[in-house]
């Protein structure tokens, strides 16, 4: 039987297999009946102008019947990597190359990973074509004796191998290899003790190995893609473990599911898209009131009248007279003689009036321009607050003492936006406008003690909307007008023509509030990063640990060290 093996590897070929004459070389080599490429041809070509050159020797011709490989040095002119061999290049070759049994490669391969350009097999028996890919893929192994391929018969001979005939192209050493083995029902079994392989019969009833491969993410958070890897098996043996200091994941599954986790990975493991977001807040206020005539309130609203004869002494700065008792009865009287002191007192507030005639008026704007970048469906806050203080009164008991603490709380403008950037470069936002204030004060008693609490006005606005990258997005709506108008009268004297007036007050007060939300987020695109030039990092290390220098005599407290003095080096030297 007749076998060509041609192995074009980078940087040289490989053809093995014995060749009697250049005919039969030339057409075992076009295995497909005509060459393809113009590596294709060079490969035929070689192999015949070495056989036309130098027929096989007895020794090399025993051992090529013994299916053992025999490898020559060259000693002239080497194929180029990448190029195909011409009958030129060819001839300039040394007989030696071609023994008229096998032909080596010219130059190794380098890695064990390295892409062989094409492989070529021809009526080759199975365990030459494992002995020369296992060469190629720099692998030591054995063939398990229970392969019957290798268990002499009852005849003393060794069975009939199956024959190989192949024609691969741009695969690896250990990929064919692999193939090879997979199609009759091998497989390799890796020694790490040893270093050497042992190939075997797969067992039919035994589940498909575990591999474990380490993937490393470029972009992605190893804690994210551990839920889309573990829908991927199949296999119940099969797990993952994320490493989020390296953003690693570390995979034991079979061969098939690690090829499906690996293109998975790859299509997931790709840059996030990040979106600039530019807000503007304009936030107007006006708040204008207008206050005329007199308020009577105090003398006829609250007139606090009291008839009594019990009498306290004040202090002058309290009152010039005596007043009635505040915190004892007012009024004393005894069965003897009546009322005691007999004399009363009637204590009244007086008259109390309050003219007013002016206008107020005030106008306030508010503009923020924050702007921040974040990544793809990822929520950005941007925050115009101010911290208000909570005062928090807690009052004491018999067994505790009372106490007050103060919290805070953010007032002002709060803006959410989560972007996620969709086809055609248009933006889903979700937007969440949000503004707080003190809108008043409530006042209320409790346990006979006053209490004020503030008042707090919110407005919000939840909303997604879809709009074109670069384009703004106006929100209004955030408008609250509060106008109020009170008005006093006495009755009766309030509604006499003209004098009436001098009876009646009007307050109106209006306090309006709008705000304006301007959004604009714009997909950042690779050629929009400016990369900045900085020395920072070659900054020498400071000598001293003063960031400036020693203040002079004049600005500093030290005292002058007057031994500099006397060690200075003369100005003029002296000839």
């Amino acid at each position: 039987m007749k076998a060509n093996i041609i192995i074009l590897a980078l940087g040289g070929l490989l053809a093995c297999g014995p060749v009697a004459s250049a005919q039969e070389a030339t057409v075992d080599a076009a295995t497909d009946n005509a060459p393809t490429s113009a590596a294709d041809s060079g490969i035929a070509a070689y192999v015949a102008a070495e056989s036309e050159t130098q027929p096989a020797t007895e020794a090399v011709a025993a051992e090529a019947a013994e299916g053992e490989a025999v490898a020559a040095e060259p000693v002239a002119a080497e194929p180029v990597a990448g190029e195909a061999l011409t009958a030129d290049t060819a001839a300039e070759l040394t007989p030696d190359v071609f023994d008229g049994t096998q032909i080596v490669a010219t130059q190794e391969l380098g890695t064990n990973d390295a892409v062989i350009p094409l492989i070529v097999m021809d009526e080759v028996p199975l365990t030459d074509a494992i002995k020369n890919l296992a060469r190629q893929a720099n692998l030591n192994y054995m063939l398990d004796p229970n392969i019957p391929y290798i268990q002499v018969g009852p005849d003393n001979r060794l069975p009939q191998q199956p024959s190989i005939s192949i024609r691969w192209e741009n695969v690896t050493a250990h990929q064919a290899l692999a193939a090879l083995l997979n199609n009759y029902n091998l497989q390799i079994n890796h020694d790490p003790k040893t270093g050497i392989a042992r190939i075997t019969k797969k067992d039919p009833a035994a589940p498909p190995p575990l591999l474990t491969r380490i993937i490393q993410l470029q972009y992605a958070n190893p804690s994210n893609v551990v839920a889309g890897v573990q829908a991927m098996f199949v296999d119940r043996r099969s797990k993952v473990v994320a490493d989020v200091r390296t953003s690693q994941l570390v995979v034991l599954a079979t061969e098939q599911e690690l090829a499906a986790v690996s293109e998975m990975v790859t299509e997931l493991d790709k840059p996030t898209r990040q979106v600039l977001i530019e807000a503007k807040l304009l936030e107007t206020s006006v708040n204008p009131r207008s206050v005329k005539g007199l308020n009577w309130a105090g003398t006829l609203e609250a007139q606090n009248l009291a008839f009594g004869n019990n009498l306290q002494e004040n202090t002058p700065q309290q009152s010039l007279n005596n007043t009635l008792s505040r915190s004892f009865p007012k009024l004393l009287i005894d069965t003897a003689s009546g009322f005691n002191p007999s004399t009363a007192f009637l204590d009244a507030d007086g008259v109390n009036a309050v003219f007013s005639f002016f206008n107020q008026d005030a106008e306030a704007k508010v503009l923020s321009s924050p702007r921040t970048v974040t990544l793809d469906n990822e929520p950005a806050v941007l925050e115009v607050t101010r911290a208000h203080p909570i005062i928090n009164v807690t009052a004491g008991t018999a067994n505790t003492t009372g106490g007050s603490q103060i919290n805070y709380t953010n007032l002002g403008v709060v803006l959410r936006v989560t972007p996620r950037i969709s086809a055609n470069n248009f933006i889903n936002l979700a937007v969440m406008p949000e503004v707080s204030r003190v809108f008043d004060t409530e006042t209320r008693i409790v346990g006979d003690q006053l209490f004020e609490a503030d008042i707090y006005d919110f407005r919000k606005i939840e909303t997604r909307v879809m709009i074109p990258s670069g384009n703004t997005l106006v929100l209004g709506g955030l408008v609250q007008d509060d106008i109020r108008h009170a008005t006093t009268k006495v009755p009766l004297l309030g509604d006499i023509p003209l004098l009436g007036k001098a009876f009646r007050s009007s307050d109106k007060a209006r306090q309006k509030a709008n705000l304006l939300v301007f959004i604009t987020p714009t997909i950042v695109e690779d050629d929009d990063y400016r990369p900045t030039e900085t020395d920072f990092l070659k900054t020498p290390m400071p000598v001293s640990d003063e960031l400036e220098g020693e203040w002079s005599t004049w600005d500093s407290t030290k005292e002058y060290d007057w031994s500099k003095v006397a060690h200075r080096e003369p100005r003029f030297q002296e000839y």
